[in-house]
Protein backbone atom coordinates (compact mmCIF):
# COMPACT_ATOMS: atom_id res chain seq x y z
CA UNK A 1 0.00 0.00 0.00
CA UNK A 2 2.83 2.37 0.83
CA UNK A 3 4.59 1.56 -2.39
CA UNK A 4 1.50 2.43 -4.40
CA UNK A 5 1.13 5.68 -2.52
CA UNK A 6 4.71 6.54 -3.12
CA UNK A 7 4.30 5.85 -6.86
CA UNK A 8 1.24 7.99 -6.95
CA UNK A 9 3.00 10.80 -5.19
CA UNK A 10 5.87 10.60 -7.66
CA UNK A 11 3.45 10.78 -10.51
CA UNK A 12 1.75 13.82 -9.02
CA UNK A 13 5.11 15.50 -8.47
CA UNK A 14 6.10 14.71 -12.08
CA UNK A 15 2.82 16.09 -13.33
CA UNK A 16 3.29 19.26 -11.32
CA UNK A 17 6.86 19.62 -12.59
CA UNK A 18 5.67 19.08 -16.15
CA UNK A 19 2.96 21.71 -15.67
CA UNK A 20 5.49 24.16 -14.24
CA UNK A 21 7.89 23.52 -17.10
CA UNK A 22 5.10 23.98 -19.66
CA UNK A 23 4.04 27.25 -17.91
CA UNK A 24 7.60 28.50 -17.97
CA UNK A 25 7.86 27.61 -21.65
CA UNK A 26 4.64 29.43 -22.39
CA UNK A 27 5.76 32.50 -20.40
CA UNK A 28 9.12 32.45 -22.12
CA UNK A 29 7.44 32.20 -25.53
CA UNK A 30 5.06 35.05 -24.68
CA UNK A 31 7.96 37.21 -23.48
CA UNK A 32 9.91 36.32 -26.60
CA UNK A 33 6.96 37.29 -28.84
CA UNK A 34 6.56 40.62 -27.06
CA UNK A 35 10.31 41.25 -27.38
CA UNK A 36 10.07 40.58 -31.10
CA UNK A 37 7.15 42.97 -31.46
CA UNK A 38 9.04 45.62 -29.52
CA UNK A 39 12.11 45.10 -31.67
CA UNK A 40 9.95 45.43 -34.81
CA UNK A 41 8.37 48.65 -33.46
CA UNK A 42 11.78 50.09 -32.62
CA UNK A 43 13.06 49.19 -36.08
CA UNK A 44 10.12 51.04 -37.63
CA UNK A 45 10.76 54.05 -35.38
CA UNK A 46 14.44 54.01 -36.36
CA UNK A 47 13.51 54.05 -40.05
CA UNK A 48 11.13 57.01 -39.49
CA UNK A 49 13.79 58.82 -37.50
CA UNK A 50 16.29 58.29 -40.30
CA UNK A 51 13.79 59.70 -42.82
CA UNK A 52 13.21 62.75 -40.58
CA UNK A 53 16.93 63.30 -40.21
CA UNK A 54 17.41 63.09 -43.98
CA UNK A 55 14.55 65.60 -44.48
CA UNK A 56 15.98 67.95 -41.85
CA UNK A 57 19.41 67.75 -43.47
CA UNK A 58 17.85 68.68 -46.82
CA UNK A 59 16.07 71.63 -45.14
CA UNK A 60 19.33 72.75 -43.51
CA UNK A 61 21.06 72.63 -46.90
CA UNK A 62 18.21 74.66 -48.40
CA UNK A 63 18.48 77.26 -45.62
CA UNK A 64 22.22 77.49 -46.24
CA UNK A 65 21.40 78.30 -49.87
CA UNK A 66 18.89 80.95 -48.76
CA UNK A 67 21.49 82.46 -46.42
CA UNK A 68 23.93 82.75 -49.27
CA UNK A 69 21.27 84.53 -51.37
CA UNK A 70 20.50 86.87 -48.46
CA UNK A 71 24.19 87.69 -48.11
CA UNK A 72 24.35 88.50 -51.81
CA UNK A 73 21.23 90.71 -51.55
CA UNK A 74 22.68 92.42 -48.49
CA UNK A 75 25.89 93.20 -50.32
CA UNK A 76 23.91 94.64 -53.24
CA UNK A 77 21.79 96.72 -50.83
CA UNK A 78 24.90 98.06 -49.10
CA UNK A 79 26.31 99.01 -52.48
CA UNK A 80 23.08 100.85 -53.38
CA UNK A 81 23.08 102.63 -50.00
CA UNK A 82 26.65 103.78 -50.61
CA UNK A 83 25.62 105.06 -54.05
CA UNK A 84 22.74 106.96 -52.42
CA UNK A 85 25.11 108.49 -49.86
CA UNK A 86 27.39 109.61 -52.67
CA UNK A 87 24.37 111.10 -54.47
CA UNK A 88 23.35 112.97 -51.29
CA UNK A 89 26.87 114.42 -51.04
CA UNK A 90 26.67 115.65 -54.63
CA UNK A 91 23.19 117.02 -53.98
CA UNK A 92 24.43 118.96 -50.92
CA UNK A 93 27.12 120.52 -53.08
CA UNK A 94 24.50 121.55 -55.66
CA UNK A 95 22.27 122.95 -52.89
CA UNK A 96 25.16 125.12 -51.65
CA UNK A 97 25.69 126.43 -55.17
CA UNK A 98 21.97 127.06 -55.45
CA UNK A 99 21.97 129.10 -52.22
CA UNK A 100 24.85 131.20 -53.54
CA UNK A 101 22.95 131.78 -56.78
CA UNK A 102 19.86 132.77 -54.78
CA UNK A 103 21.86 135.38 -52.85
CA UNK A 104 23.11 136.85 -56.12
CA UNK A 105 19.56 136.81 -57.47
CA UNK A 106 18.28 138.63 -54.37
CA UNK A 107 20.89 141.35 -54.82
CA UNK A 108 19.80 141.84 -58.43
CA UNK A 109 16.16 141.78 -57.31
CA UNK A 110 16.81 144.58 -54.80
CA UNK A 111 18.39 146.74 -57.50
CA UNK A 112 15.48 145.98 -59.83
CA UNK A 113 12.93 146.85 -57.11
CA UNK A 114 14.68 150.18 -56.49
CA UNK A 115 14.47 151.09 -60.16
CA UNK A 116 10.92 149.84 -60.31
CA UNK A 117 9.97 151.97 -57.26
CA UNK A 118 11.39 155.12 -58.90
CA UNK A 119 9.52 154.36 -62.09
CA UNK A 120 6.29 153.73 -60.17
CA UNK A 121 6.73 157.02 -58.33
CA UNK A 122 6.92 158.87 -61.63
CA UNK A 123 3.90 156.98 -62.90
CA UNK A 124 2.05 157.76 -59.67
CA UNK A 125 2.63 161.49 -60.06
CA UNK A 126 1.38 161.28 -63.61
CA UNK A 127 -1.68 159.32 -62.45
CA UNK A 128 -2.42 161.96 -59.79
CA UNK A 129 -2.54 164.65 -62.42
CA UNK A 130 -4.84 162.51 -64.60
CA UNK A 131 -7.03 161.65 -61.59
CA UNK A 132 -7.48 165.28 -60.65
CA UNK A 133 -8.57 166.03 -64.17
CA UNK A 134 -10.91 163.01 -64.26
CA UNK A 135 -12.22 163.86 -60.77
CA UNK A 136 -13.22 167.31 -61.96
CA UNK A 137 -15.06 165.78 -64.91
CA UNK A 138 -16.70 163.18 -62.62
CA UNK A 139 -17.92 165.84 -60.20
CA UNK A 140 -19.54 167.71 -63.03
CA UNK A 141 -21.16 164.46 -64.24
CA UNK A 142 -22.24 163.52 -60.70
CA UNK A 143 -23.98 166.86 -60.20
CA UNK A 144 -25.95 166.18 -63.36
CA UNK A 145 -26.95 162.69 -62.14
CA UNK A 146 -27.95 163.65 -58.58
CA UNK A 147 -31.35 164.91 -59.64
CA UNK A 148 -32.27 161.62 -61.35
CA UNK A 149 -30.86 159.59 -58.40
CA UNK A 150 -32.97 161.53 -55.93
CA UNK A 151 -36.04 160.78 -58.01
CA UNK A 152 -35.21 157.04 -57.96
CA UNK A 153 -34.67 157.11 -54.18
CA UNK A 154 -38.05 158.75 -53.68
CA UNK A 155 -39.70 156.02 -55.76
CA UNK A 156 -37.93 153.27 -53.78
CA UNK A 157 -38.97 154.82 -50.46
CA UNK A 158 -42.53 155.05 -51.69
CA UNK A 159 -42.54 151.36 -52.67
CA UNK A 160 -41.01 150.36 -49.32
CA UNK A 161 -43.68 152.31 -47.45
CA UNK A 162 -46.40 150.59 -49.45
CA UNK A 163 -44.91 147.14 -48.71
CA UNK A 164 -44.59 148.02 -45.01
CA UNK A 165 -48.21 149.11 -44.92
CA UNK A 166 -49.24 145.78 -46.48
CA UNK A 167 -47.21 143.86 -43.89
CA UNK A 168 -48.85 145.80 -41.07
CA UNK A 169 -52.25 144.83 -42.45
CA UNK A 170 -51.42 141.12 -42.25
CA UNK A 171 -53.46 139.58 -39.45
CA UNK A 172 -51.69 138.34 -36.34
CA UNK A 173 -53.48 135.41 -34.69
CA UNK A 174 -53.67 134.78 -30.97
CA UNK A 175 -51.43 132.11 -29.45
CA UNK A 176 -53.17 129.56 -27.19
CA UNK A 177 -51.30 126.48 -25.88
CA UNK A 178 -53.40 123.31 -26.18
CA UNK A 179 -52.41 122.42 -22.61
CA UNK A 180 -54.26 125.53 -21.35
CA UNK A 181 -57.59 124.60 -22.97
CA UNK A 182 -60.08 123.10 -20.49
CA UNK A 183 -63.68 121.94 -20.83
CA UNK A 184 -65.99 121.20 -17.86
CA UNK A 185 -69.60 120.42 -17.07
CA UNK A 186 -71.72 122.04 -14.34
CA UNK A 187 -75.10 121.38 -12.72
CA UNK A 188 -77.09 124.04 -10.89
CA UNK A 189 -78.03 123.90 -7.24
CA UNK A 190 -80.03 126.85 -5.93
CA UNK A 191 -78.71 128.87 -8.87
CA UNK A 192 -75.07 128.03 -8.05
CA UNK A 193 -73.03 126.09 -10.63
CA UNK A 194 -71.37 122.94 -9.27
CA UNK A 195 -68.78 121.11 -11.39
CA UNK A 196 -69.66 117.52 -12.30
CA UNK A 197 -68.79 114.89 -14.87
CA UNK A 198 -72.14 113.11 -14.77
CA UNK A 199 -73.67 113.72 -18.18
CA UNK A 200 -77.33 113.39 -17.21
CA UNK A 201 -77.18 116.25 -14.65
CA UNK A 202 -75.15 118.80 -16.67
CA UNK A 203 -76.88 122.10 -17.48
CA UNK A 204 -73.88 124.23 -18.45
CA UNK A 205 -70.63 123.63 -20.33
CA UNK A 206 -67.65 125.86 -19.56
CA UNK A 207 -64.62 126.46 -21.77
CA UNK A 208 -61.43 128.07 -20.45
CA UNK A 209 -58.26 129.08 -22.34
CA UNK A 210 -55.06 131.02 -21.65
CA UNK A 211 -53.99 133.49 -24.35
CA UNK A 212 -50.26 134.16 -24.42
CA UNK A 213 -48.93 137.72 -24.48
CA UNK A 214 -47.74 139.50 -27.63
CA UNK A 215 -45.81 142.79 -27.10
CA UNK A 216 -46.57 143.84 -30.69
CA UNK A 217 -50.29 144.25 -29.93
CA UNK A 218 -51.88 146.78 -27.60
CA UNK A 219 -55.55 147.28 -26.69
CA UNK A 220 -57.12 145.50 -29.67
CA UNK A 221 -60.57 143.91 -29.63
CA UNK A 222 -60.35 140.19 -30.41
CA UNK A 223 -63.10 137.67 -31.10
CA UNK A 224 -62.70 133.95 -30.47
CA UNK A 225 -65.21 131.15 -30.88
CA UNK A 226 -65.83 128.12 -28.64
CA UNK A 227 -67.02 125.00 -30.44
CA UNK A 228 -68.25 122.17 -28.18
CA UNK A 229 -68.63 118.82 -29.96
CA UNK A 230 -70.54 115.81 -28.54
CA UNK A 231 -69.29 112.18 -28.86
CA UNK A 232 -70.87 112.08 -32.35
CA UNK A 233 -68.85 115.20 -33.32
CA UNK A 234 -71.97 117.36 -33.57
CA UNK A 235 -71.88 121.02 -32.48
CA UNK A 236 -73.60 121.64 -29.12
CA UNK A 237 -75.70 124.82 -29.26
CA UNK A 238 -76.00 127.48 -26.53
CA UNK A 239 -79.65 127.46 -25.39
CA UNK A 240 -80.55 125.88 -28.74
CA UNK A 241 -78.87 128.77 -30.57
CA UNK A 242 -75.70 128.41 -32.60
CA UNK A 243 -73.25 130.93 -34.10
CA UNK A 244 -72.57 130.67 -37.85
CA UNK A 245 -69.62 132.49 -39.42
CA UNK A 246 -68.54 132.00 -43.04
CA UNK A 247 -70.39 128.67 -43.21
CA UNK A 248 -68.87 127.35 -39.94
CA UNK A 249 -70.97 126.64 -36.85
CA UNK A 250 -69.77 127.46 -33.34
CA UNK A 251 -71.25 127.16 -29.85
CA UNK A 252 -70.23 130.54 -28.40
CA UNK A 253 -68.84 133.89 -29.58
CA UNK A 254 -66.44 135.47 -27.06
CA UNK A 255 -65.30 139.10 -27.45
CA UNK A 256 -62.40 140.47 -25.41
CA UNK A 257 -59.95 143.37 -25.24
CA UNK A 258 -56.42 142.05 -25.74
CA UNK A 259 -53.67 144.18 -24.14
CA UNK A 260 -50.78 142.04 -25.36
CA UNK A 261 -50.34 140.23 -22.01
CA UNK A 262 -51.19 136.71 -20.86
CA UNK A 263 -54.90 136.48 -20.15
CA UNK A 264 -57.28 133.72 -19.08
CA UNK A 265 -60.71 133.58 -20.72
CA UNK A 266 -63.69 131.44 -19.62
CA UNK A 267 -67.30 131.33 -20.85
CA UNK A 268 -70.38 129.08 -20.52
CA UNK A 269 -73.05 127.69 -22.78
CA UNK A 270 -76.42 126.43 -21.50
CA UNK A 271 -77.77 122.97 -22.40
CA UNK A 272 -81.00 121.23 -21.35
CA UNK A 273 -80.54 118.96 -18.35
CA UNK A 274 -80.35 115.32 -19.43
CA UNK A 275 -79.59 116.22 -23.07
CA UNK A 276 -75.95 115.09 -22.91
CA UNK A 277 -74.87 111.46 -23.30
CA UNK A 278 -71.91 109.66 -21.82
CA UNK A 279 -68.69 109.78 -23.85
CA UNK A 280 -65.75 111.94 -24.92
CA UNK A 281 -66.46 115.60 -25.75
CA UNK A 282 -64.26 118.05 -27.67
CA UNK A 283 -63.66 121.77 -27.21
CA UNK A 284 -62.20 123.63 -30.22
CA UNK A 285 -61.11 127.28 -30.02
CA UNK A 286 -61.16 129.35 -33.24
CA UNK A 287 -60.19 132.87 -34.29
CA UNK A 288 -61.95 133.71 -37.53
CA UNK A 289 -61.73 130.33 -39.33
CA UNK A 290 -58.34 129.36 -37.83
CA UNK A 291 -58.25 126.59 -35.22
CA UNK A 292 -56.05 127.87 -32.37
CA UNK A 293 -56.26 124.98 -29.90
CA UNK A 294 -58.29 121.90 -28.99
CA UNK A 295 -58.86 119.52 -26.06
CA UNK A 296 -60.99 116.51 -25.10
CA UNK A 297 -62.86 115.75 -21.86
CA UNK A 298 -65.13 112.91 -20.75
CA UNK A 299 -68.56 112.71 -19.12
CA UNK A 300 -69.88 109.56 -17.46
Amino acid sequence: MNAQDTKFNYRVILAVLAAVIIGLLIAFYYSYAQSQNRITYLEDERKLLNKDLIFMKAEVDKLKGYNQLVEIDKDEAMYQVQELLDSVGRLNFKVDKLEESKRSLRSLQVRFDSLKYKNNFLLYNNDLINQKYESTLAQIKQLKQETSVLKEVREEVKLENEELAKELKIKSYLSIPSSSVEGNGFRLRSGRPIQTNKASTIEKLRGCVTILGNPNERGETKIIYFQFLDPDMKVIEDSNQSVSVAGNTYSKRVELVYLGKDIGVCDFITVPEGSLAEGIYTLNVFEDERLLASTEFQFK
